[in-house]
């Protein structure tokens, strides 16, 4: 009976705040936020002179055409657009979060499907604002709490190399969200409380290297997309920016950024940061995951020094309180050394070859597992699933024959993972905690997107 009167109370409740968010909407309270300011703009002569997408390949556009890829890489756009196996930026990736799954629209020229319509003032908007064409709120799954850094020129120039694309006629895929995230107008009161727009402002006490590192870090790059911590209500913990965090649904877990935690960027040379950005390997570790989509469609293509200012930001951030681990199970004390004595001969039998016994590695081929600070940080994520699922380094201009790890998931069980990452874990000077069969248990069922 309580849940039926909870569940009445929720309905009314989620009825009257679209209500409410409708009401708020027409009066245009947020800026740019009425029709007719929309329209007017859309019949403004200014927005009536912008080019076709033939006129982009005009050889006058051709230098901001360019500049346009370079900035579209380096946010990352493509891997986000692009569904497996479809054409570059047709959209149709599915992005699943705690909310529903989203999938990313098609930004192609193609006027039917895609933004061939839009006007320069349509995209400056929809990545400033997060607001498209016809006043349609955004999810902030698009990054536009970011993207409302990048300044006029850099979203005009990602607009021109957009519309240079060939279009492409694939249908947009509907979100599949349940009732009310399905609502956009409900979108007003989480904007209200969690987004306020405005173009990246120079520190004037820092270097221009640190500005422009901060400016793709925070802007182009969105990186606190997978490395801050999120409240319930979808939005980044303000308290927690680049602190790490487990990403939500995907299950990877994003480390701190922050100049000492977890990775210790502070101890990372600018030389190292800039390597495996480039590379996506390191005498300190190379990327997987999430991570190594990154490097692959993005990081790699940065000029040296765009890479060196991101190092140079990165390494200056203060420490910040990083969230608890979600996953954490405590093993006791004598389950935790049955664990470690158990999981030291499955990694000499499955392990060792590689990785060597003295947890050392070989080159840059097998990165060490010695005092890699990515397998002894607090969450055991990454390293359980990276035993189950293998281990993908990105293939790279600087890594071209890329090593890979295979996945053991067909052939060690929850508790023999659990015992080799426990060992891994606590041997050659690491010291993490335990991790327990039960935490392997779901990840494992975990899917794979």
């Amino acid at each position: 009976m309580r849940r039926k009167i909870f569940r009445g109370i929720f309905v009314l409740a989620a009825f009257g705040l679209v209500f409410v968010a409708w009401a708020v909407w027409v009066s245009g309270v947020f800026r740019h936020g009425s029709v007719e300011t929309a329209q007017a703009r859309r019949s403004s002569p200014a927005a009536a002179a912008v080019a076709t997408p033939t006129a982009w390949k005009e050889p006058q556009f051709a230098s901001v055409v360019a500049r346009g890829e370079y900035l579209a890489r380096a946010g990352d756009c493509v891997a986000c657009h692009t569904a497996r196996g479809g054409q570059p930026y047709a959209g149709g990736l599915a992005t699943p979060t705690p909310f529903g799954t989203l999938y990313s629209p098609n930004i192609t020229s193609d006027r039917r499907y895609g933004i061939g319509n839009w006007t320069e003032e349509d995209f400056w908007r929809a990545m400033h604002d997060g607001i498209a064409p016809g006043n349609r709120l955004l999810y902030p799954v698009f990054p536009f709490t970011h993207f409302t850094r990048i300044s006029r020129t850099d979203v005009d120039a990602i607009f021109a190399y957009l519309r240079s694309l060939p279009p492409v006629a694939r249908r947009n895929t509907p979100n599949r969200m349940p009732f009310p995230f399905n609502q956009r107008s409900t979108l007003v009161f989480w904007r209200a409380l969690f987004f306020r727009p405005g173009e990246f402002k120079p520190d004037p006490r820092q270097s221009a290297e640190w500005n422009r590192g901060a400016y793709l870090v925070e802007g182009l790059g969105h990186c606190g997309m997978c490395h801050s911590a999120y409240n319930a209500l979808g939005a980044a913990d303000a308290n927690a920016q680049l602190a790490g965090s487990l990403i939500p649904v995907q299950n990877w877990y994003a480390p701190a950024l922050n100049s000492s935690n977890e990775l210790g960027l502070g101890s990372w040379t600018t030389d190292e940061l800039v390597r495996y950005f480039k590379t996506g390997v390191s005498v300190r570790g190379a990327a997987y995951g999430p991570m190594s989509d990154v490097v692959f469609h993005s990081l790699q293509y940065l000029s040296d020094s765009d890479l060196q200012a991101i190092a140079t930001y990165l390494r200056s951030q203060p420490e910040r309180a990083s969230p608890s681990d979600q996953q954490r199970v405590q093993v006791s004390p004598e389950m935790a050394a049955e664990l470690a004595q158990q999981g030291r001969q499955i990694y000499v039998n499955h392990c060792a070859q590689c990785h060597q016994l003295d947890g050392r590695g070989s080159g840059l081929q097998y990165p060490p597992l010695a005092g890699n600070p990515s397998i002894a940080m607090q969450p055991g994520t990454n390293a359980i699933r990276i035993v189950l699922l293998g281990g993908f380094q990105p293939g790279t201009k600087g890594n071209p024959r890329p090593y890979s790890m295979p996945p053991f998931a067909q052939l060690l069980n929850d508790h023999d993972v659990a015992a080799v990452v426990t060992y891994i874990r606590q041997a050659w000077g690491n010291k993490a905690p335990a991790v327990s069969p039960a935490v392997v248990t779901r990840f494992r069922q975990v899917p794979v997107e």
